[in-house]
Parts: C-alpha cells; sequence; structure tokens
C-alpha cells in the first residue's frame, strides 16, 4: 500500500503504557474521596478531554460541577507521582516509529493529556525526538471525541488530514480522528471497547504486520 503524508500516534495506551499510571492515579483519587474505583469508572474515564473528564469526576464523586477542573489537576498530581514508579513505550512502538522515521513519513503525536505530562512522560520514555509536533490537550478549545486535536496535528506538520493515518487505543480519539477526516486505525487498551464505526481496521499491536502494511511498510 502506499505510504501515508503522515502518522499520527496517539499517546496513553498506544505509544507509551501510560494507562497503568493513570489507573493508579485515579484509584488514589477516588480513594481520597472515599469513593471506590470501578471498571466502569476506568472506561468512562478513558480518553476523555480535561473537561469531560471533570464534569465525570465531579458527578461520580459527588462534588459540584465547579470542582472539576480542580479534581482534574489533582489527578494530573497524581499521575506525575505514579510516572516515578516507571513508564515504558507499548510494544512495537519504538520500532515502528524507527521505521516511519527511516522511510521519511513526519510523525505526530496527538494527546489528550495535558503539555506537562505528554513532555515529561514522552521524554521519560526516550520517545519525544520521534515526533516532529506535538499535540495535547492544551493546546485546543475542544479535546477528543472533537476533531480539533487531530486537525491542528495536521496543520503543524503541514499536510491534509484525509492524507493521514491516525493510530488511536481509545473510543473518543477514534472519533476525533475520524471527524478530522483520516483514516483510522485502532489498537485497543481494553477488551469490549465499541468506536461506533469510527475505526478502519483493528490490530493487537503495533507490532502487527498487518498494520505496518496499511502504514506502507515492510513488516520488522
Amino acid at each position: 500500500m502506499s505510504a501515508p503524508a503522515a502518522v499520527i500516534f496517539d499517546n496513553d495506551g498506544l505509544t507509551l503504557d501510560t494507562e497503568g499510571l493513570w489507573t493508579l492515579a485515579e484509584e488514589r483519587l477516588f480513594a481520597r474521596y472515599d469513593t471506590e474505583f470501578t471498571a466502569a469508572h476506568k472506561l468512562e474515564l478513558l480518553g476523555k478531554s480535561g473537561l469531560l473528564a471533570g464534569r465525570f469526576l465531579s458527578e461520580e464523586l459527588g462534588l459540584p460541577q465547579s470542582a472539576g477542573l480542580r479534581l482534574v489537576g489533582e489527578m494530573d498530581e497524581l499521575v506525575f507521582e505514579a510516572m516515578e514508579e516507571g513508564l515504558s513505550p507499548m510494544p512495537g512502538a519504538v520500532e515502528l516509529l524507527a521505521a516511519l522515521e527511516e522511510a521519511g513519513i513526519p510523525r505526530g503525536l496527538c494527546s489528550n493529556s495535558p503539555r506537562p505530562f505528554v513532555e515529561r512522560a514522552t521524554a521519560r520514555a526516550g520517545v519525544a525526538d520521534s515526533f516532529q509536533v506535538m499535540v495535547t490537550g492544551d493546546d485546543v478549545e475542544n479535546g477528543k471525541p472533537e476533531p480539533d486535536p487531530y486537525l491542528e496535528t495536521a496543520r503543524l506538520l503541514g499536510v491534509d488530514p484525509a492524507d493521514c493515518i491516525a493510530l488511536e487505543d481509545s473510543p473518543p480519539g477514534a472519533m476525533s480522528a475520524h471527524r478530522a477526516g483520516m483514516a483510522v486505525l485502532v489498537v485497543p487498551s481494553f477488551e469490549g471497547l465499541d468506536y461506533e464505526g469510527a475505526e478502519d481496521a483493528r490490530f493487537g499491536s503495533l507490532a502487527d504486520p498487518g498494520l505496518w502494511e496499511r502504514l506502507g511498510l515492510q513488516p520488522a
């Protein structure tokens, strides 16, 4: 298959194995407010932007909506603490980024997470220099599932969104890229996720030969 104009990666759960860090932070936040954190809570929070996450946290923790941003801030601090306990790329991520660079295919990172977290996490995992541009939840007015983050990433890369391929693990992220007009390849981070038809194909990992072929690469 022909190579895309650019490949745009999600961060949490797709490029970096950070979902465990977020889960730990979420568990600690809920415990702070004497509330049990459940698998249903995790699925609801997966891929949500700061604004939507704040609304959800306020409701589940029995606090007014005005507490949303404060709760998101508390969770961000907790995830920074969790990051110190270890962080690594997802299987196949480093190899795929290297192959795309060798093929001369531009790479962007598009995340709903705050910029300080994204910058620290990618640096700690050793992949920060693998991307020409990074767009975070702090850089756009409307986060995923709205198309703004992916449209901004394509703009910064200087490419047409329709010529890009997005790699995602979460339903909000897949919908964001789909609404931006991109082809969407998903690598689910949890079982049973419903992408509502936003995905073009699903793969088991970033090392999947079929995924590499869809990007115009020879499998490693």
